[in-house]
């Protein structure tokens, strides 16, 4: 049986085209600039309209490009370095954390949760969405789901919802002592919920932080954090600063 050489597969074509295509966003576009329509840009580069659509999805997924509504496609500033490693080993709401909160409401989770937070198939958990802002642009819409037993001290207030609420549950889940956190990262497509909220089309390209968090031998929270793959660059230093490089700068946040 012969074998297939790697070498003798040629390129596909849209894929020659993204990198002429990104060769002309470094030269001929600046950052935020809207791009030609797909006819005007499919005659300038003389390709099929499938074969560039092809191309611009690439480039979109490697962060070169955003797609808006009521925009259209514009050339992405640089992405932001947001640092997801488990060494601070601290629990949502800390000083450290650098995520905002917006709501808290019940609900069951879906399955999947349930099942890393060992609850029952009916049973209601906290569910605190929380946003993550950089250069005042959210890059990151958060689920955070905390069973009701890991803040089984958490006193009645006003609101059964809203932010006042989800700062409680927070605060209540910090007396837990932490045996420590593990996070999964895999891409995904944006859920309409998160792609309102982080300014994305609906199955856009974004990334998928999931942690859980080990309190007492068991599963006390679990988070599903979704982050704008266009705009995000996740690493895995040492600290557990968010470390942020834009236009060229860098800084450090907590």
């Amino acid at each position: 049986m012969g074998t297939t050489q790697l070498e003798s597969v040629p390129e596909p074509k849209y894929w020659h085209l993204k990198t002429v295509i990104g060769e002309a966003l470094d030269s001929d576009f600046a950052v935020g600039e809207i791009l030609p329509n797909e006819r005007d840009l499919a005659a300038r580069f003389g390709v099929a309209r499938a074969t560039l659509r092809q191309a611009l999805e690439q480039l979109e997924l490697e962060g070169r490009l955003q797609r808006r509504r009521g925009v259209g496609t514009t050339v992405a500033p640089p992405r932001v370095g947001v640092d997801v490693s488990t060494t601070e080993h601290a629990w949502p709401g800390s000083a450290q954390d650098s995520w905002q909160s917006v709501d808290c409401t019940q609900a069951v989770p879906p399955v999947a949760v349930a099942r890393f937070l060992d609850t029952g198939a009916d049973e209601e958990t906290y569910v605190v969405r929380r946003l993550r802002v950089s250069h005042g642009q959210p890059v990151a819409a958060e689920l955070l789901y905390v069973p009701a037993a890991s803040v089984a001290e958490l006193s009645a207030i006003d609101t059964p919802s809203g932010p006042a609420r989800a700062r409680a549950v927070l605060r209540e889940l910090q007396r837990r002592e932490l045996d420590g956190q593990d996070r999964a990262v895999e891409l995904g497509s944006a859920r309409a919920d998160d792609a309102k909220e982080l300014d994305r089309l609906p199955g856009a390209p974004v990334l998928m932080v999931t942690t859980r968090y080990f309190s007492a031998g068991r599963t006390a929270a679990l988070s599903v954090a979704t982050y704008r793959a266009d705009t995000c660059r996740l690493t895995f230093g040492d600290s557990g600063d968010v470390e942020i490089r834009h236009h060229g700068e860098e800084r450090r946040a907590s």
